[in-house]
């Protein structure tokens, strides 16, 4: 299992993830269209976050089921937290808050999130 660091860009958020990632998501609902992120989905014990979490600053939208956590200082949104379709809590990792994970390894699925 690899562990990676990650982090918003000025580092009041601080994570670190336990997971294989060698594939994301390029979701087109109106939220990660205008974000730019590229997601990887973790089970809730892989994930570790080193910032306390009254730090993070919190949006949501439609279902309600993911929570969109991001930095109130430098605005980054590093990652989100949720249920899968079963209610398995999971994150939903911005790849691109990893610094150590080379993005043109990674395959990339194209999702449709305007239909949900």
């Amino acid at each position: 299992m690899t562990t990676h660091a990650g982090s918003c860009h000025c580092g009041r958020i601080a994570f670190e993830v336990d997971a294989e990632i060698n594939k994301a998501i390029d979701c087109n609902c109106s939220m990660c269209s205008r974000r730019g992120g590229l997601l990887a989905f973790v089970p809730d014990a892989s994930m570790h976050l080193k910032t306390p979490e009254d730090a993070l600053s919190t949006y949501t939208f439609n279902t309600h089921r993911i929570r969109h956590h991001f930095c109130a200082n430098c605005g980054i949104a590093p990652f989100g937290r949720g249920t899968d379709q079963n209610g398995n809590a999971l994150w939903a990792i911005n790849v691109r808050c990893l610094p150590d994970l080379d993005l043109a390894t990674l395959e990339i699925q194209k999702v449709d999130g305007r239909k949900f």
